[in-house]
């Protein structure tokens, strides 16, 4: 292993904790209630800035997201990338997780609730309308913010993007005939569109900008300039912009939230229950596999986030845009962000209990070459 890999090897100091990351809760509660408030304060602008998309994907998000995700891109070592093939269970896994159980425990928890915890409360046919917006969340599994959630927790960035290429690729095969399936409609289109332009502008763009900058930069300065300069704000720059991103969404959404509260708990309930269930079952089965920590967490993260942009789009279309469905695909995307960074706190408070990836990766390489 030549100097500069080795280098890029060590824990860095970007991952001690900006003053930003430090207070995280509490910046995520006030964005909250900032957000919430200029939805209802100032609404036609959140009407306006809800209409900037092209095929469902909201161009201020986007740029929100690449404020995110660039920081975390100049920060992978693109080498790493091609030893996933080497050790491919943590992928393996994260496929099974996200299309073999996670939509089938969502169908049960929308079930449970809607058909029998709620069914008192809940008109049948607004109940059934609710279950499909679940539903049409289970099928999504989340193909950009996982990239913010795993550097958080401090992971393998190359690892979870290949994670992130293989499920968006996934969900173009197994998206349709699982929607017609669990939703029981025929010829459930594939918002093809929607998942290739997220993708594109939420990962692709950053991804690209972030490796040109990177072989450049180290390339012209050096690696210990790059990592100890150019790298120093980094990690302070991705939290601002995922509060940003946090006061933008529930702003957005803020009118909902005042006007039908108690539907979008009863929502929420089951959402966060199956968020934590599919994280629980990713985590666990990567511990049983003698996964490491930096392989573990973002396995089971990606399975518990979802791909909001793909699900209230298709929502959308099969039901309309003020349907149960719509709404259910709309809830997601508010418990998202503080649901997935309690997530990334219980990584890292329990990454004790996995091995370290540097014995992980011995062990890869005498079985290589045994």
């Amino acid at each position: 292993m030549n100097t500069a890999r080795a280098e890029t090897m060590k824990p860095r100091k970007e991952y001690n904790l900006s003053f930003f990351q430090r207070y995280l809760t509490l910046w995520v509660g006030l964005c909250i209630v900032v957000g919430i408030a200029l939805g209802s304060l100032f609404p036609e602008g959140a009407e306006f800035l809800n209409s900037l998309a092209i095929a469902q994907v909201n161009i201020p998000v986007a740029v929100l997201l690449f404020a995110m995700m660039y920081p975390i891109m100049v920060q992978i070592d693109f080498g790493e990338v091609v030893n996933v093939a080497r050790a491919p269970r943590p992928v393996i896994l994260t496929l099974v997780v996200n299309w073999a159980i996670k939509p089938f425990t969502m169908v049960f928890f929308a079930w449970l609730f809607f058909r029998v915890v709620w069914a008192p409360y809940v008109d049948p046919t607004m109940a059934s309308e609710y279950m499909a917006g679940m539903i049409l969340l289970g099928i999504a599994p989340c193909t950009a913010m996982v990239l913010v959630w795993s550097y958080l927790a401090r992971t393998r960035m190359g690892l979870t993007l290949i994670m992130v290429a293989i499920n968006s690729l996934t969900m173009l095969l197994l998206y349709a005939p699982l929607g017609n399936f669990l939703l029981g409609v025929s010829d459930m289109a594939v918002p093809f569109l929607t998942i290739f332009l997220s993708v594109m502008l939420y990962v692709g763009v950053s991804l690209v900008v972030g490796y040109i900058s990177r072989t450049q930069l180290i390339k012209r300065k050096g690696i210990e300039w790059y990592e100890r300069v150019f790298l120093k704000h980094m990690g302070t720059i991705s939290t601002v912009a995922l509060l940003l991103t946090l006061i933008f969404l529930f702003m957005l959404q803020g009118r909902v939230i005042l006007t039908s509260p108690l539907i979008v708990g009863m929502i929420a309930v089951p959402l966060i229950i199956q968020t934590l269930a599919i994280f629980g079952i990713g985590y666990g089965a990567a511990k049983v596999l003698g996964l490491s920590y930096e392989e573990a967490a973002p396995a089971a993260m990606i399975g518990a986030s979802n791909h909001f942009e793909v699900a209230i789009a298709t929502a959308v279309t099969l039901f309309g845009l003020t349907s149960g469905a719509a709404l259910s695909t709309v809830v997601g995307v508010l418990i998202e962000v503080p649901i997935m960074l309690l997530l990334v706190k219980i990584c890292i408070s329990t990454q004790h209990w996995f091995p370290r990836r540097a014995a992980v990766s011995r062990m890869a390489a005498t079985e290589t070459t045994g």
